[in-house]
């Protein structure tokens, strides 16, 4: 797990080794273990720079970046799960390894199989290669966009890395906010891929690569979730799905517990993590280390659940506890970790169980994916139902239903946010409402006419013919939520405290399996993650496995109705408010005031608007 940062150009840039030691100190937190640069000239006149930060998890003594094999240099972040195997592969081919890191195995896979090599990788990664004998640079990341990877085009020169922040040291590189991306923000809560907040920086989409070649830049797809298509009519395993979906988990927790570090997990007492957590309890000769989260509000603490499962598996423990204080005191600092708004208030816990964490292991597993790969969010059940809610005639729908629900007290948001979803007809506008802040017509009611649309939205997530709801829905998340969200929010919480993150259920050979069995083991009635559940009878107690969903909840609702409300006066509605020109008049104002007296529940647009506001004054502005 490491960091890297450089650029790319047809012809000398004016820069050196100074400005490409700048770009990586910024990702230090990334890779505080070692370092490493090189600066050199290419045969047709042009200039690449290459630098590296390294947290050792494998070969703490090898793997050393830049890695050089004659005409390749390899920059690269991440963990290559199967990589014995494929060196296994690779030395009967003939190839010889100096090292035992995957990093080797990554940089002779590409030299054996090209850019093919991609599709035999089982892990998380992100990196860009020099192929000096074709003249071009590679990059790619790994098929779900676990590890981070962005651009800055100047002309004839490519400026990378693994961080918005590296790339915005480059000499030139302006902090702009893109105003074309501003309603794409309010109606996902983030910005999708490829682009960013940032005027002219853009991210490598998920399970993508890209290759620079004489001055252009071409971007290709690889991978694509399998939930896009229909599934495959041939059954996809003999067994029963329970047994066979246990063992493609159990094997994709044991290759993510190879380390050469101590390891732990984040342990939430939900079902998710105490299925991870029981699997490495099962493989180990130690007990787990785990780290759990809480809050003083009892409805949105878990931590007498995670005790449970700890105590079930005999782990060694660790608890922590946080208030509103803490909330407020780490926003800043977060924003910049993550160079964008912090969209789930989950960053925070995530952030500071992360440093906790780091007191005793290098590397933790989580169970992030398991709600996108296997139907764990209400919004599953909902999905199916918004064909015959927009068949209702108008008046039933606009003057009975909506009008009735709008007036449901504070305490009914759920209720709520489905009826205003399942209203919108166009996917591309109902996918993302589910957790996202506002739809058009919302949005039209409290921005500026210029911080509105300017264009249609594109058909990004346009049904394909014979898929189902469920799979349609679960395509989006793997597609966007996941990549552009959670699992940004994983990487830089965790990297911000020089940590590992690793996902079990984001395995490519166990989303293949669960995608291809029928929708009924994945969702049955209104009940999600059906597989899972039946597969953690034999291995976790009942009142786990059966108690209803709560997630990793933050009480901001509670917070930006008490000790959080002159805290948002002060940043949304005061004289040095940066982003009081993005809203209509007294719109803020509006949503600040119906949140305090209970009668609408703003929580997540108010979260939106402050975290946009602290995006401008502490990454634009750069404030301290």
């Amino acid at each position: 797990m490491c960091g890297f940062t450089g650029w790319v150009s047809t012809g000398a840039t004016g820069a050196r080794r100074a400005e490409l030691c700048a770009m990586q100190a910024t990702l230090a937190h990334r890779g505080p273990d070692q370092s490493g640069e090189h600066l050199f000239e290419t045969a047709d006149g042009g200039e690449v720079a290459l630098a590296h930060c390294r947290l050792s998890i494998i070969d703490l003594d090898g793997g050393r970046q830049p890695m050089f094999d004659a005409d390749y240099v390899l920059v690269y972040n991440g963990e290559i799960y199967n990589y014995q195997a494929l060196r296994k592969e690779l030395v009967a081919g003939g190839c010889r390894f100096d090292d035992a890191s995957d990093t080797a195995v990554v940089l002779q896979a590409y030299k054996q199989w090209g850019i093919d090599c991609l599709s035999r990788f089982r892990g998380m990664f992100a990196f860009a290669l020099w192929d000096a004998a074709a003249g071009r640079m590679i990059f790619a990341r790994d098929p779900f966009g676990k590890k981070p990877l962005f651009f800055h085009r100047q002309g004839s020169r490519l400026v990378f890395g693994s961080e918005i922040k590296a790339v915005l040291a480059f000499p030139g590189v302006r902090r702009c906010a893109d105003p074309t991306v501003l309603s794409d923000y309010f109606l996902y809560r983030y910005v999708p891929q490829p682009h960013t907040l940032f005027d002219g920086i853009e991210k490598l989409p998920a399970g993508s690569y890209a290759i620079w070649e004489r001055g252009e830049l071409t971007t290709h797809r690889y991978f694509t979730p399998p939930d896009a298509q229909p599934r495959a009519t041939a059954p996809a395993d003999r067994r029963m799905p329970v047994d066979g979906f246990l063992d493609r988990l159990t094997d994709a927790v044991a290759i993510r517990m190879i380390s050469d570090v101590p390891y732990g997990a984040f342990l939430s007492g939900g079902l998710d993590s105490s299925a991870i957590v029981a699997l490495m309890a099962r493989q180990s000769t130690q007990p787990i280390r785990t780290f759990s989260v809480g809050f003083a509000e009892a409805d949105y603490s878990e931590l007498d659940h995670a005790r449970t499962v700890a105590e079930h598996i005999g782990a060694d423990h660790h608890e922590l506890r946080l208030s509103p204080d803490d909330l407020m005191d780490h926003l800043p600092a977060l924003t910049r970790f993550r160079d964008a708004p912090v969209a789930e208030t989950a960053d925070i816990p995530i952030y500071l169980l992360s440093l906790e964490a780091g007191r005793h292991v290098k590397m933790v597993l989580t169970g992030e994916g398991s709600d996108e790969l296997l139907a764990g969010y209400p919004k599953h059940a909902f999905e199916r139902y918004a064909p015959a809610y927009g068949a209702l005639p108008d008046p039933v729908r606009h003057k009975l239903i909506e009008p009735t629900i709008a007036s449901l007290p504070y305490r009914y948001r759920r209720i709520k946010t489905v009826a205003a979803t399942l209203g919108l007809a166009d996917p591309d506008e109902r996918l993302p409402r589910w957790f996202g802040a506002l739809a058009r017509a919302e949005r039209e009611r409290l921005l500026a006419p210029q911080s509105v649309d300017r264009a249609p939205v594109d058909a990004r997530w346009a049904r394909v013919a014979g898929n189902s709801a469920l799979r349609h829905a679960l395509y989006f998340d793997q597609a966007s939520w996941l990549p552009d969200n959670l699992l940004e929010r994983g990487d830089r919480m965790t990297m911000a405290a020089s940590i590992e993150a690793r996902m079990p259920f984001l395995d490519e050979e166990l989303a293949a399996y669960v995608s291809g069995l029928p929708d009924r083991w994945r969702l049955r009635r209104h009940t999600g993650k059906y597989l899972l559940r039946e597969a953690m009878r034999r291995l976790l107690p009942a009142a786990i496995i059966d108690r209803p969903k709560v997630g990793f909840r933050v009480p901001v609702n509670e917070w930006f109705r008490g000790p959080m409300q002159d805290y948002l006066r002060e940043h949304l509605i005061a004289d040095a408010t940066r982003t009081r020109d993005y809203y209509r008049p007294g719109a803020v104002a509006r949503v600040l005031d119906e949140h305090a007296a209970g009668r609408q529940n703003h929580e997540k647009l108010i979260w939106t608007m402050l975290n946009l506001e602290l995006w401008h004054r502490h990454c634009l502005e750069m404030r301290p």
